[in-house]
């Protein structure tokens, strides 16, 4: 049967690939260290526990979908996911593998579990799975992917939004349905987007450090807590586009209560509330 050992929350802002992009001299540098040591740390942590496959709760940026037809969720099942050009070409990384049995299955599940899902036989992934990705999973010396994806993605985007609890529910649904998978895998479930930036607005550029931080705590450790906020309240807090942090919501709701980062960074800086946490489903605290 699949397990699930793991799971990661992290910020998917642009800025992260152009800073990666740069090289390793630029992301060592005084600048940026404080956020790119920690996803070191994750590579190393994910390295020592060695998942299987990754899954990916991100939403997309309206380069796979569109306000014409924009899903609330959407699930690949596919066996590779292609790199979108967000308007200045795709970053120069091959196409993701993907497992499309194991993206079946999960759909089979939510759907018995009445999450009525749009189902993805393909799908380009943008910078809500390809910003932090490369940190993480991408070999250098190889030029290649290490760990397959299934991508699960979330609309922030167009209104009327699932609310934070359903989007709770959706990993515990997600739960459900790698436990049921016959296979032995081990998975981790990653949620990235947020924390606070605002890009629109008399508000633009405003980072509110003590509600991310907050919020990471409660995440940890008070979860459900989490669920009775609304979309409002979430945008007055941490700026509009930081209802992206669903994605996190619904990755912990993936894992059991009890578990714990084991790597946890925060990172306030230019326009943006940068966020990091890597969770040891055994409930071993960092």
């Amino acid at each position: 049967m699949a397990r699930i050992i793991g799971g990661i929350g992290a910020s998917h802002a642009p800025s992260m690939e152009h800073v990666y992009d740069a090289g390793a001299e630029v992301r060592e540098s005084d600048e940026w260290a404080p956020l790119f040591g920690p996803f070191q740390e994750v590579s190393e942590w994910l390295g020592a526990v060695k998942p299987d496959r990754l899954v990916v709760i991100y939403n997309d940026h309206m380069d796979a979908f569109f306000l014409d037809a924009y899903p609330t969720f959407a699930l690949g099942v596919a066996e590779s996911y292609p790199i979108a050009d967000e308007g200045f070409g795709a970053r120069p990384f091959p196409p993701i593998a993907g497992d499309a049995s194991l993206g079946w299955h999960i759909a089979r599940s939510l759907v018995a579990d009445e999450f009525d899902i749009t189902i993805c036989q393909e799908l380009e992934v943008d910078h809500g799975v390809i910003s932090p990705l490369p940190m993480v999973d991408f070999s250098e010396s190889d030029s290649d992917w290490k760990i397959p994806i299934v991508p699960l993605a979330v609309n922030v985007n167009l209104h009327p939004l699932p609310t934070p609890r359903r989007c709770y529910k959706l990993g515990q649904a997600l739960r459900r349905a790698i436990l049921s998978y016959p296979e032995d895998l081990k998975v981790v479930v990653a949620g990235t987007g947020g924390l606070s930036h605002q890009l629109t607005g008399t508000a633009f550029g405003a980072v509110r450090q003590e509600w991310d931080q907050e919020f990471m705590r409660l995440l940890a450790e008070e979860p459900e807590t989490l669920c009775d906020y609304t979309h409002e309240q979430l945008i007055k807090l941490g700026g509009t586009e930081s209802v992206e942090v669903v994605n996190w919501l619904a990755m912990r709701g993936a894992l059991p209560v009890a578990a714990r980062p084991v790597v946890e960074a925060y990172y306030a800086h230019r326009i943006m509330g940068y966020g990091l946490a890597a969770y040891d489903a055994a409930g071993s605290p960092a």
